[in-house]
Parts: structure tokens; C-alpha cells; sequence
């Protein structure tokens, strides 16, 4: 049993774990204290002092994030000396923030906001003094606006200590302070995954997702566009929760209707092009185990963690699979398969993605993911923040909305499909078609749920017929680092390993709505788990509307039709940093 310390806090006495924060300990029986640079993911690091208290015997009042608890302590978190101090804090704070709060992307959701209308802050009695900087704006991502920093620091531990990147770091001094990568590059020439946990744990709007939204809305005003959009996994279980609702709830029939409402013409289900990617990572997979290719095999459906591996590991790209992403594939086959079958003319087709994952904007505008004529496969992709602002644009009112069905025949997606949107999820889909690939017969459903669950890298072994396939699953880029150092130093082997860039996979993804410092990735993967369980069909293979394209298009996996659409050369891939360094 583990060592508890007892302190009292405003009164209350109370047993905690020896170790705890007194913010920590606050927290566990519902006392409020404030903070902006605290966040649950990450080592705190007391820099912005929002968060004092006062702790009897002290010389001066304590930040609570950093300050461990004592056997006996008496702490006052709401003393007029406290409030003060905290208020004036703020204060200073606001001083050398823009004042553009209304027209700012995090208007009504920023964590510096809330806390100044909490404190009843509305005079700054402080001179705004900051000197101009620049907005980075150039990369399809993430925005940067320097100007709204409050050198909190939660970027920096992020892409550190989580991603274990270190694009962010500060520089200068004084009034001159920022956080900026390296040698202040902008993030198309520095090291940037574009996975967007930056953004995510970013209090203010110092950091944003690139805003694709006007691109849509002049999509769906011209009448001689069809525009289509895909919807990925995990934005089913995110979108509630973004709309008022609560965490995890699904809404995908609400939703349909929603995105119907704002002009979208089909509304389809990246589920199905999962299913795809199934047949064709997994064929590819047993002909490289049966025919000695290059092992272990790794997934390659998050582009974030393509872009870290192209960046970082690039001896290891032969590993990769060569198959694209779930989004890459349905914008393939949108203006291809689907502009075929239905007799429309592709030009007139804008490919729409709606995703948790803000890398995605950025694979839309590779080179290798273009179609005929130099046309990208997939036009925009959205993430769920950007698609909750045309929603709320648009007076649609979720509540009051009949469920709708998706559009067929690319909507319907398997339990297997799913799951890509948690961590392990792919690999069990994969490992599940393998074995029918394999044997000819389906295993039950759940013969393989070691990968499971939030450990950064778990391994197992899963038995397909008798031949034992060694597997690996991490994520977060951080557990990544550690996984590939293994693997290259040959200190691990195995057949079969995923990736995927956010910590939790796509139910943790940049573009998930954003909660005041609290991340919801197991709660919304615990749903994904829960819709596959419920699913009428659990296998890829089984999805009868993957196996009508194989039948009326590709002809079987990895066919030249196949190869040719929805496979990629990783080797070509350019990075945005490429050359600069």
C-alpha cells in the first residue's frame, strides 16, 4: 500500500496519496485552482503562478502544481491575498495579449478567457507593450500567432516530453520572449510532424488549426460542384461532446443529417475505405511473410507518423507498407470507382475529409496523393473543431435533428473498420483479416485483443494457423522514438508493427475538440471498442461493398489497378524541411 500524507485545504481535512500536488489533491474533492500552464499530460512546471496558494509557515504564497503535499499542511486556496495576487497575474497577463478575442479562433473556448471573466477581470490596468510579431501561416496545418502566447510552456512539453520531437523551445528575453522552433523557422522548414498536440494543449490561440472552412463553404455555394465528404471513425464518438453533449456519446446519424443540412451532397463513411485498407495491408503483409520481404511490416495510416519516420528513421521506410491512408484511399476511389459507377464527371467532384488528425490536411497536399491531371484526391480536409464552427455557423441545432443514414454504397464500414480510429485498432482489424487471408475461415472476432489499451508500446503474439506473428503497437511519437530504436539496433524483432502519431491514436488526434486541459482519448476509444463489439459485421473481408468494388473495379488486392491507385512510394515523399538544414 502506498505511503498517504494527510493536510487540510480550506478547511477540509483530507488523505491523498504522499507525492500529490496540492493542485492534484485540491482537485480530488472538487476545489477549483485555477491555472494555464498545468496540464494532466504533461510535467508541471509552475510557470505561470495562476495557481498560488497560500500554505501556512510559508514566506511566500506557493504555485499548488509543483508543490508537493505534507503531512499536516494547511492550505488556504481563496484568501483575499490569494485572489489578489492571482487576479494581478491575470492582468499582466492580458496586458500583452492582443485584444481581438471575438474574431479569434478560440473565442469561447480559451482557457485565458474563462479564467479573466471567472475573476471578474474587466479593466487592464497595464500598457500593452509587446513588439509586433509575425504570424507563421505557412505550412496547411497549424497556425502560429506568437502574439497570443503567454509563454506557458505546454507546446514546449509536448513536443518534448510527449512527442519527443522539441520542435518549440523559448527564445530571447524580457518583452522580446517567445516560444518559436528553432533559429524561429517557421513549421514548414522545421521538424514538424504537423500531429497538432501543440495546439491541443495550447491554452490561448497562440496555436491553431489551419482554417480550411472558407474553402468548403464556396464548395457548397457553386452549383456546379458535387461536393462529397468522408467522415473518419472517431469523429462519431468526438463530435457530441464538442456540440454540448456528453463525452463519447454517438451521433452519426445526427450528424449525417447535419452535414446534409449544410449542403454536402453525399455523406459517406471513411469506415469503408478502413475496410480497404485492410484487404490491402493485410494481402501485403502475408505475401511479405510468406515470400521474405522486408520485415517487420509497419502501418503507414497515420500521416503524422509517416512524416516523423520520413524524417527521422528514413532508413527504415523500406518497412513501411506501401498502402495509403483510409483518407488517401477514399479520395482515390471517390473520383475514380465511385465518379465511374455513378456516371459523374470527376472534375466536378470536391473530395471533402472531416478528421481527428491534423497532419491529414497536410497528406492531401502531397504530390503522391494526386489523381488525374494533377487534381488532389481529397480537396479539404476538415478537422472535427472546423467542422463543429460550420455547424454552429449554420444555426444547426444537433438536438432537434432526425437521424439520417449514410450514403451508400461507400458508407457502410465493419466493426474492424471502426477501430482505427483507437490505438491497436488497426492492427487488430489487420490480424483478424489475416487469418481468413491465411486459413480461409474467419477466427472469432476477439480471438485478438492484446493490443488493447493506453500502454505506450505493447507486443504480442498472435497465432494465425500456427504461424506465430509477433506484433507491436505504440503511440504518441515519443513511445515511437523508443520502438524504432529497438528495431534498428536489433534489439526486438517483429512481423507486424503500428504506429500511430497522437497519443491514443485518432480518438486523441490534434483536430479533437480541445477541454480546458483534460484529454478524453481512452473515454472516446473505449466507444470505438464498444461499436465494434455491437457491429453486425466485424471482419473487413465481410464488407459487401469492398468486395462489390474489388468485383466491379480493382479486380483483388494488390492488383495493378490496385497498386496503381492506392499504393504509394514513400521514397517519394518531399518534407517540408527537406534541403533547409
Amino acid at each position: 500500500m502506498s505511503k498517504t500524507v494527510t493536510l487540510t485545504i480550506d478547511g477540509q481535512t483530507l488523505t491523498v496519496p504522499a507525492g500529490y500536488s496540492i493542485w492534484e489533491a485540491a482537485h480530488q474533492v472538487g476545489i477549483n485552482i485555477p491555472n494555464l500552464c498545468h496540464h494532466p499530460a504533461l510535467r508541471p512546471e509552475g510557470s505561470c503562478r495562476v495557481c498560488v496558494v497560500k500554505v501556512k509557515g510559508a514566506r511566500n504564497l506557493s504555485a499548488s502544481c509543483v508543490t508537493k503535499v505534507a503531512e499536516g499542511m494547511e492550505v488556504s486556496t481563496h484568501t483575499p491575498e490569494v485572489l489578489a495576487v492571482r487576479k494581478n497575474i491575470v492582468e499582466l497577463l492580458l496586458a500583452n495579449h492582443p485584444r481581438d478575442c471575438l474574431s479569434c479562433a478560440r473565442s469561447g473556448n480559451c482557457e485565458l478567457q474563462k479564467i479573466a471573466s471567472d475573476m471578474g477581470i474587466r479593466k487592464i490596468p497595464y500598457n500593452y507593450n509587446r513588439p509586433p510579431m509575425k504570424k507563421d501561416e505557412g505550412n496547411p496545418s497549424i497556425t502560429r500567432d506568437p502574439a497570443k502566447c503567454i509563454l506557458c510552456g505546454r507546446c514546449v512539453r509536448m513536443c518534448s516530453e510527449v512527442q519527443g520531437i522539441g520542435v518549440y523551445g523559448f527564445t530571447w528575453r524580457g518583452i522580446n520572449s517567445r516560444v518559436s522552433p528553432a533559429f524561429d523557422l517557421p513549421l514548414d522548414k522545421a521538424t514538424c510532424t504537423y500531429c497538432g498536440q501543440c495546439a491541443k494543449v495550447c491554452p490561448t490561440g497562440a496555436i491553431t488549426i489551419h482554417n480550411d472552412t472558407d474553402k468548403v463553404w464556396a464548395a457548397l455555394r457553386d452549383p456546379e460542384k458535387i461536393v462529397m465528404v468522408q467522415t473518419a471513425p472517431s469523429v462519431r464518438v468526438g463530435l457530441s461532446e464538442a456540440l454540448g453533449g456528453k463525452p463519447g456519446d454517438i451521433v452519426t446519424g445526427k450528424m449525417v443529417a447535419a452535414l446534409r443540412q449544410l449542403g454536402f451532397d453525399k455523406v459517406f463513411d471513411t469506415n469503408w475505405s478502413a475496410d480497404l485498407t485492410i484487404m490491402e495491408e493485410g494481402t501485403e503483409f502475408i505475401h511479405r511473410l510468406k515470400d521474405g520481404g522486408v520485415m517487420p511490416m509497419i502501418t503507414s495510416c497515420s500521416p503524422g507518423w509517416v512524416n516523423y519516420m520520413e524524417m527521422f528513421y528514413p532508413e527504415l521506410i523500406p518497412h513501411f507498407s506501401t498502402a495509403k491512408s483510409p483518407q488517401a484511399m477514399f479520395g482515390t476511389m471517390l473520383k475514380t470507382y465511385y465518379a465511374q459507377k455513378m456516371n459523374i464527371d470527376p472534375a466536378k467532384i470536391v473530395s471533402v475529409s472531416i478528421m481527428p488528425c491534423t497532419a491529414k490536411k497536410a497528406e492531401c497536399a502531397l504530390p503522391s496523393m494526386m489523381g488525374e491531371g494533377g487534381a488532389p484526391d481529397v480537396d479539404v480536409a476538415l478537422t472535427v473543431r472546423e467542422m463543429v464552427r460550420m455547424i454552429r455557423a449554420s444555426h444547426v441545432s444537433v438536438d432537434t435533428l432526425v437521424e439520417e443514414p449514410l450514403d451508400t454504397p461507400l458508407g457502410f464500414g465493419t466493426g474492424a473498420g471502426v477501430i482505427f480510429g483507437a490505438t491497436g485498432g488497426v492492427m487488430e482489424a489487420a490480424v483478424r483479416s489475416a487469418y481468413y487471408l491465411v486459413t480461409g475461415k474467419n477466427p472469432d472476432a476477439d480471438f485478438f485483443t492484446d493490443v488493447r489499451g493506453l500502454d505506450g508500446w505493447k507486443e504480442a503474439v498472435a497465432d494465425i494457423d500456427g504461424t506465430k506473428v509477433r506484433v507491436a503497437v505504440a503511440h504518441g511519437l515519443g513511445n515511437a522514438e523508443r520502438l524504432l530504436d529497438a528495431i534498428r539496433d536489433g534489439r526486438v524483432s517483429y512481423d507486424f508493427v503500428e504506429v500511430m502519431a497522437c497519443p491514443g491514436g485518432c480518438a486523441g488526434g490534434g483536430g479533437q475538440p480541445i477541454h480546458d486541459g483534460c484529454e478524453l482519448a481512452a473515454e472516446r476509444g473505449q466507444v470505438l471498442w464498444g461499436l465494434d463489439a455491437n457491429a453486425e459485421i466485424r471482419f473487413s473481408h465481410e464488407n459487401p461493398d469492398v468486395q462489390a468494388c474489388y468485383s466491379e473495379f480493382l479486380g483483388a488486392p494488390l492488383s495493378p489497378l490496385a497498386e496503381e491507385l492506392l499504393h504509394t512510394d514513400h521514397h517519394a515523399w518531399t518534407m517540408p524541411n527537406e534541403g533547409t538544414c
